[in-house]
């Protein structure tokens, strides 16, 4: 019996090991609709290089070995995966990430908002990362859909998958954005929206959203895993 104890507690011990290959696969999906201008489009690709340089972001990135993709979308048919699947082992990979965001192209600039529809392609992306433990899309927008699929009508499939959604809602044009994402957009466990009220707000405001769902989750998940850990000793 305590030989089979210690095999079990064996096996057990290795688990986080193993998981820490990848805790979060993360789409960020970024709104480059035809209400979004030249500046606003570069704020939002400074802003979100800002965040993931942020030392407090950077490091839980590192320690979750995360997964991270970017994804811009617009209209219905205009949605695009702009940079695949980058793993970040080191605060190197960190920073050529930040870089690539930077330097993207914008692939659009007049067309509509098909919400719905950037939920279904950052969906569709998942499967290559699916050793990863937790898996999120952290929707930046700044109007209501009204193109293609309905955002609510995708939440089965999200929820099929285990995916969180999380929003920023950038209120500069609409003032009912975050409750809209609130009641339509975002779902699974501890999902939330963060909100801007303009462009302007958006950099320290999608640091903030990083931090929240990058940092206290890692940092939550391996507290987790320590005291799991502990209670077989």
């Amino acid at each position: 019996m305590r030989v089979l104890q210690l095999l079990v507690f064996s096996m057990l011990s290795l688990w986080p090991l193993r998981s820490a290959a990848c805790d979060l696969a993360l789409v960020l999906a970024v709104d480059v609709s035809g209400s979004v201008d030249a500046e606003e489009y570069r704020i939002q690709m400074d802003g979100l290089a800002a965040g993931l340089r942020d030392g407090v972001v950077s490091e839980a990135l590192v320690k979750a070995r995360a997964q991270v993709l970017l994804l811009q979308w617009s209209g219905e048919s205009r949605q695009e995966v702009t940079l695949p699947w980058a793993e970040i082992r080191s605060f190197g990979d960190v920073e050529a990430l930040a870089r690539a965001i930077e330097q993207a192209p914008r692939p659009w600039r007049n067309y509509s908002t098909a919400v719905g529809e950037a939920l279904l392609l950052a969906l569709e992306q998942f499967p290559a990362v699916k050793h990863c433990k937790r898996r999120v899309i952290d929707v930046s927008g700044d109007g209501f859909s009204n193109e293609g699929v309905e955002p609510r009508e995708v939440q089965g499939a999200l929820a099929a998958a285990g995916v969180t959604v999380n929003a920023i809602a950038i209120e500069q044009s609409e003032p009912d954005l975050t409750a809209y994402f609130f009641e339509n957009v975002i779902r699974g466990e501890g999902a939330f929206v963060v909100t801007a009220s303009s462009f302007l707000d958006y950099p320290s405001r999608i640091r903030k959203k990083l931090v929240r769902e990058v940092a206290r989750q890692t940092a939550a998940l391996q507290t987790e895993r320590g005291r799991a850990a502990a209670s077989l000793q």
